[in-house]
């Protein structure tokens, strides 16, 4: 089809005029806000626990499945470092509990058909994506201990998990592994969280590009760096608090925490 001399074809003018993304709008938090959206949490786990149990319940599951699967190994010393680590893939976990609160936000009654039906089409959209971006840093904090461990305490395996202990808080090699280690965790696990501690929410709200999810995430920690950072150190150690019984606390930390999450986001991510 001709056009018009000095005129652009409608189509070809829609394909040029591509406005660029903004990035959303965040707030700065206080550690007040800390406090209400740990309430929160707790209200929609009181008022939906059937979720929350079966979230908590199926990650517990992997967990322990994982553990004995060390122990059948012969690698029960690498159990302290999973459970170090665990804890970062915990956000995609709580995808569901985010559309959970999300519903009981609206006032409408969660039900299990909209809480998969949610969860099972953000395979096709940004989110899934996250699930990629996590996995790849927690096999980097696993290579990294088997390296540390190689580099430290020589290429040895250790009998037990009371061996592994021993050598680790007896030894100089041993405390040169523990400081080391931390510290690299700590780098990945501050890292992670930065990206991650708003975006999965955002994703599942908002259309948004992944990317733009992780630069608005990080944007929340640097508006509130002391307490953003304090609310990462209060998820690690509740879960590694709750992972001690052999996981079992997680029934009941990991959909609080995850139901917080949400509202966390909604207090730091005004919505437009």
């Amino acid at each position: 089809m001709t056009t018009r001399k000095g005129m652009m074809n409608p189509q070809s003018q829609n394909n040029q005029q591509i406005s660029p993304s903004t990035l959303p709008t965040v707030r700065k938090m206080r550690a007040a806000d800390i406090y209400a959206c740990l309430k929160a949490g707790i209200e929609d786990f009181r008022t939906a626990p059937l979720f929350g149990l079966t979230v908590g319940a199926l990650v517990s599951g992997i967990g322990l499945a994982i553990f004995l699967g060390l122990t059948v190994l012969d690698l029960p010393w690498m159990a302290y470092p999973f459970a170090i680590g665990f804890p970062l893939v915990g956000p995609f976990a709580a995808v569901g509990l985010y559309a959970v609160s999300r519903d009981l936000e609206a006032g409408a009654a969660p039900t299990w058909k909209k809480v998969l039906a949610t969860v099972w089409a953000q395979r096709r959209r940004e989110l899934s994506f996250m699930a990629f971006v996590m996995l790849f840093v927690f096999w980097v904090w696993m290579y990294q201990i088997r390296l540390l461990i190689a580099l430290c305490l020589g290429l040895v395996s250790f009998a037990s998990f009371d061996e592994f202990l021993t050598v680790v808080f007896t030894t100089t090699n041993g405390w040169v592994f523990l400081g080391v280690g931390h510290i690299v965790g700590a780098a990945l696990a501050l890292i992670l969280f930065s990206i991650t501690v708003v975006s999965m929410p955002l994703l599942l709200e908002r259309d948004i590009d992944i990317v733009t999810a992780m630069i608005t995430s990080v944007k929340v920690v640097f508006e509130s760096p002391f307490v953003m950072l304090g609310w990462g150190a209060i998820v690690t150690l509740a879960v590694l608090m709750a992972s001690l019984p052999f996981f079992a606390g997680l029934l009941v930390v990991l959909p609080i925490l995850g139901h917080a999450t949400w509202h966390i986001y909604r207090k730091a991510v005004p919505t437009p």
